[in-house]
């Protein structure tokens, strides 16, 4: 009976250079239920041989190691043998470049280890690391593939329109709100989306992407050299403008106060986590309820179900159009569906058209 269990596992492979990170990795998978460990590699090299016959379903995959990084290993993985791989990387801005790459070359999502390469203190990302293992051994490589080609071919560098000569706050009591929401899959999900938004788009955009500190920066960097529209990470206090994108920090609450005639953002970084996430697209969504604007609020691919309870609260109070991912397009239909069930939805869309849904409910 015990082997029959055994073979029924999904089937794990964990590539880091260090012996200490793979035993430890190794170990907050003993005695899972649904994953079992089936090897180790030492580095990118060795992960390639050790795929074709170990055939595991999903990859722990460190992006710093000698001879083939994690990278190089990834884009090899991805073209030869396309299997869900959660990258872990240090912490670090070079770290959070790297991971950001990572997820443009296919992989499934990452974790960042808390304390440098080897981390001692690893256990504290392990609940995070399990969850993403497991969610990454169900997911369909199909997925992974087809939002990867949807990434590359919305990469292009685009014009920026010039800024404004003086401020152009988003007046209170005026224009519409677009709100975001999303998770795992989100980096690539987001690039496809905002790519797609007019730069001359006459409301702001607020997005909540579940990543740690210092992982936000760099990808609102990355998104603001590839899309014609304004990004960048938030910052407390700003007003916000139209025709700008504002990412709520790693480690934040992103909230929305007005101030006079204007609508100014607020960082809270003392609330706790809602869901185990700052930010937390609920804390978001259920802050703009109280302003009294017509609302445009999108959920994409995630895990879970953060997002819904915001969008019940933003759905009593004001004029709100609800968008939601399709399961087609989703890395995983979390989110998503959660908020799909909750009937709160208007719009159900693949990725590729959902700017083309918010730019038709914009005048």
């Amino acid at each position: 009976m015990g082997k029959v269990e055994a073979f029924q596992k999904k089937k794990l492979l964990i590539v880091d250079d260090s012996a200490f990170m793979r035993k430890l990795i190794a170990d907050f998978f003993e005695g899972h239920p649904t994953i079992q460990v089936v090897g180790i590699a030492r580095n990118g090299k060795d992960a390639l041989t050790k795929i074709s016959h170990l055939q595991p379903d999903v990859i722990t995959l460190d992006i710093e190691m000698p001879e083939m990084d994690g990278l190089q290993a990834l884009k090899a993985i991805m073209e030869e043998h396309p299997i869900p791989v959660v990258m872990l990387s240090s912490m670090t801005k070079a770290g959070a470049d790297a991971t950001l790459k990572a997820m443009e070359y296919g992989a499934f999502d990452f974790v960042a280890k808390p304390s440098g390469t080897i981390s001692l203190d690893l256990h504290r990302v392990r609940d995070d690391l399990i969850e993403k293992v497991v969610a990454g051994s169900e997911a369909k490589v199909s997925k992974l593939k087809k939002v990867e080609k949807a990434v590359r071919e919305s990469g292009l560098q685009k014009p920026k329109p010039a800024l404004p000569s003086r401020p152009n706050p988003f007046l209170h009591g005026r224009k519409k709100l677009v709100v975001i929401g999303t998770s795992t899959g989100g980096p690539r999900a987001l690039q496809t989306v905002l790519s797609g938004i007019s730069a001359d788009i006459d409301a702001p955009i607020l997005i909540v992407q579940h990543m740690p500190p210092g992982f936000t920066k760099s990808l609102a960097e990355r998104l603001n050299q590839i899309c014609s529209i304004h990004v960048k990470e938030a910052e407390h206090g700003e007003l916000v403008k139209r025709g700008t994108a504002y990412i709520a920090p790693g480690g934040f609450h992103m909230k929305i106060k007005v101030v006079g005639s204007a609508l100014s953002l607020y960082l809270d970084g003392d609330e706790p986590p809602r869901g185990g996430h700052r930010p937390a697209v609920d804390v978001l969504f259920e802050s703009v309820s109280f302003i009294g604007k017509d609302l445009i609020a999108v959920i994409m691919t995630g895990m879970g179900a953060d997002g819904t309870k915001g969008l019940r609260q933003m759905k009593s109070r004001n004029n709100v159009v609800a968008i939601a991912e399709s399961q087609q397009t989703c890395i995983v239909y979390g989110m998503p569906k959660s908020a799909v069930e909750s009937n709160l939805v208007d719009d159900v869309v693949d990725l590729e058209n959902i700017a083309k849904t918010i730019m038709k409910y914009l005048p």
